[in-house]
């Protein structure tokens, strides 16, 4: 965490996840940038407060926890509080992987979008993104809302999942079962694959109900229960399984199970659980 000053709180940093070149969490009460570019797209979310900024000379206005605000990269615009209570925003600098330049006009023209969906999407990424090891539930949800971002600005549409749904669902769960332990990015599926990324997680999810980064982490907890039961401790379980820590097991394990690795293992045996 650094300061820029009493009334500026920020939180900065680079993800290992493609296409995302910076994340920014931030509180505003007094501060204005001035009128500048990015290389990058400008992806925001506010979690309070107001801001009122000017994106190719012309302005705007975003109040509220409901609005997603997108600026284009190369396109000069600027910020700043209206209230004195300022803003709070996280914001994802994504690069143009993720969406291209040739969309840069739609984005000037309309950078407001008021879509309830795309802006709990954009939540559920920044919460991936502060846990170590989220990184393939990171890439699976950006996928989605490079997709939605895309209708948006009226660019093609990924396909819908056809014939070749499940096919495509019952090779990418055998690839993640051969990955359980040491993982497999979204890019890297895709491109053994030969599929889109977001038509991959929708064959998915179609045919098992469920995304593939969830489908990922139930294996590797069940895996995890096993190995507990065999008396090995949650640290070597964590790293056996394809956790990024023990930290990282705890949460997804609690979160299943509804107690810890620890008390699970040491419930063995007792014929109930803690």
């Amino acid at each position: 965490m650094a300061a820029e000053g009493p009334r500026t709180r920020i939180n900065a940093w680079r993800p290992s996840v493609p296409g995302i070149a910076e994340v920014l969490h931030a509180h505003f009460t007094d501060h204005a940038y001035p009128a500048h570019t990015h290389d990058t797209w400008d992806l925001m979310i506010l979690d309070d407060g107001s801001v009122d900024f000017a994106l190719d000379r012309r302005r705007h206005g975003a109040t509220g926890t409901g609005m997603v605000l997108l600026l284009p990269p190369g396109v000069s615009h600027d910020g700043r509080t209206v209230t004195a209570s300022g803003f709070r925003k996280r914001v994802l600098y994504l690069d143009t992987t993720v969406l291209p330049e040739g969309l840069v006009g739609s984005a000037v023209d309309g950078p407001i979008l008021n879509d309830t969906l795309l802006r709990r999407r954009i939540h559920q990424l920044h919460t991936a993104l502060g846990n170590a090891g989220d990184a393939f539930e990171a890439e699976s949800r950006l996928s989605l809302i490079r997709e939605r971002l895309r209708f948006h600005l009226a660019a093609f549409r990924t396909r819908a999942p056809g014939n070749d749904a499940s096919r495509l669902a019952a090779a990418l769960r055998e690839l993640l079962d051969s990955r359980l332990t040491t993982g497999i990015s979204l890019r890297e599926a895709s491109g053994i694959l030969h599929a889109h990324p977001t038509h991959l997680i929708r064959c998915f999810k179609q045919t098992y109900g469920l995304p593939p980064h969830t489908y990922l982490t139930g294996k590797r907890i069940d895996r995890a229960r096993r190995l507990l039961l065999d008396d090995r401790r949650p640290a070597d379980v964590a790293a056996a399984v394809g956790f990024y820590d023990q930290a990282h097991l705890n949460r997804h394990f609690t979160r299943h199970l509804g107690t810890t690795p620890a008390r699970y293992a040491a419930a063995r045996g007792g014929g109930a659980s803690s």
